[in-house]
């Protein structure tokens, strides 16, 4: 008989592949121990989420910026400007701001005539100015001094814009740049006579060479010729006080206590006081020789 071909059975199939022992069949537990690396890959990850944890906690602690922080920190710069600043305006001090005693004089005209006659009598000397006690409130009268002074036909130029000087232009006061170079109408524009205060004469009122008055109308300053009513005397009424800024001096209102004359945008207006820096600079203003 032939002979038979071998078949495929279970005990010569290929082996394939290997699988790993059963513990039932050899009675040992398979191998246990780490990979090698792997307590640093733990480490490592630890770490990782240590320093996340950390950063969220220090976000979460900062303080965002709220309205409270910044009304802080506007109170911090108001607080240094008050240092600064004074809190009151006190009285002019006599004999250095140009206003010593405003009393009515003669035309420019008749005082070139008396220069040309001999000129007038020499003034006596000032008296020294007294150290004030405590400030007073910006709302009080200056004392009146008995010495009138050299010359009433005043200029007044700002603190902090020292080329600029109050200068009449369509019938409004305004800051503009005068100089001993302008022009002769520009320079008698830019030019006031002193006198006592029409509603209050311990204070100052400013008349021009035409006879019109500087006002204050809707708070601002213009020109206007006197009508006799309260109302012209008082808004043409202006009282000095004293400026932190030295031979400076800031006019407050008659009728409107509390509001100065202050410079914006080179005009002239009325405005109400306030603490800081720029304020005091606006509203200090010097009173020199007259342009014209």
């Amino acid at each position: 008989m032939p002979d038979e071909k071998p078949g495929f059975t279970p005990d010569n199939l290929p082996v394939l592949w290997n699988s790993p022992p059963k513990v039932w069949e050899t009675g040992e537990s398979p191998d246990q121990t780490r990979v090698p690396g792997t307590r640093r890959l733990w480490a490592a990850g630890a770490l990782a989420v240590a320093v996340l944890l950390g950063s969220v906690t220090a976000l979460a602690l900062q303080e965002p910026p709220t309205e409270n922080s910044a009304r802080e920190r506007t109170a911090r710069t108001t607080g240094a400007e008050e240092a600064i600043a004074p809190t009151v305006a006190p009285a002019a001090p006599v004999g250095k701001s140009g206003l010593s005693s405003p009393q009515p004089t003669a035309s420019k005209s008749e005082a070139s005539s008396d220069s040309q006659q001999g000129g007038a009598k020499p003034e006596p000397e000032p008296e020294p100015e007294p150290e004030p006690s405590k400030p007073t409130s910006p709302s009080k009268k200056p004392p009146s001094s008995s010495h009138p002074s050299a010359s009433s036909w005043k200029s007044i130029r700002a603190v902090n814009y020292p080329d600029r000087y109050w200068h009449l232009r369509s019938g409004v006061i305004q800051l503009d740049r005068v100089s001993s170079r302008s022009g002769g109408e520009t320079r008698e524009d830019s030019t006031f006579q002193v006198v006592s205060g029409l509603s209050d004469s311990s204070c100052y009122s400013f008349r021009m060479e035409d006879g019109r008055y500087a006002r204050h109308q809707n708070f601002r300053l213009r020109v206007d010729r006197n009508d006799g009513s309260k109302l012209f005397k008082q808004d043409a009424t202006f009282c000095p006080r004293r400026s932190f800024n030295s031979d400076a001096i800031m006019l407050e209102s008659v009728n409107y206590p509390g509001r100065f004359l202050r410079h914006r945008d080179f005009v002239l207006r009325l405005e109400p006081m306030e603490n800081s820096r720029l304020y005091w600079s606006d509203t200090a203003f010097r009173l020199v020789d007259g342009l014209a």
